[in-house]
C-alpha cells in the first residue's frame, strides 16, 4: 500500500502559493523547490549567488532531515538559474553539500524566479529507506 505524507518544516518561510515544503510517496520523498530566504521569507546573500546556493542548499537539507533524510538518499535534483554562468560556482556549493554523493541532475537558465533578487532555486527527489 502506498503512503503519502506533506511535511511543513519549522525554520522555512510560509509557502508563497499552494504547495508543502515535500511530499512522501511511498518511498520517495519530493522536496519542493527551496530558494535562499530566511523563515521569515527575507532574501538571503544578496546578490552572491554562492551565499545563496549554500542558504538555499541549507534549507533543502532541513527538508531532507525532516522526513528522515540527507543529501547521500538524493537521487535527483533539479536547479534553476538566473544565470548558467552561475554554473561553475554552484557546482562548487553542491559538491559540499554532496560529498561522494552524485543524483542525477538538471540544470536549467530561467527568466526570473518567484522570490524578488533570488538567483538560484532548488528542488530534489531522495529515496527514502
Amino acid at each position: 500500500m502506498s503512503r503519502r505524507e506533506e511535511y511543513r518544516v519549522p525554520g522555512q518561510a510560509e509557502p508563497i502559493s499552494h504547495y508543502t515544503d515535500a511530499v512522501r510517496a511511498g518511498d520517495l520523498l519530493f522536496v519542493s523547490g527551496c530558494v535562499p530566504v530566511d523563515a521569515d521569507g527575507n532574501l538571503v546573500g544578496g546578490d552572491d549567488v554562492v551565499a545563496q546556493a549554500r542558504h538555499v542548499f541549507a534549507n533543502v537539507g532541513a527538508v531532507l532531515a525532516a522526513a528522515g533524510a540527507s543529501f547521500a538518499d538524493v537521487v535527483k535534483v533539479t536547479v534553476f538559474l538566473l544565470d548558467v554562468d552561475d554554473r561553475t560556482a554552484v557546482n562548487e556549493v553542491r559538491k559540499e553539500v554532496f560529498g561522494e554523493t552524485r543524483p542525477a541532475s538538471t540544470l536549467v537558465e530561467v527568466s526570473r524566479l518567484a522570490v524578488p533578487g533570488a538567483r538560484i532555486e532548488v528542488e530534489a527527489t531522495a529515496l527514502l529507506r
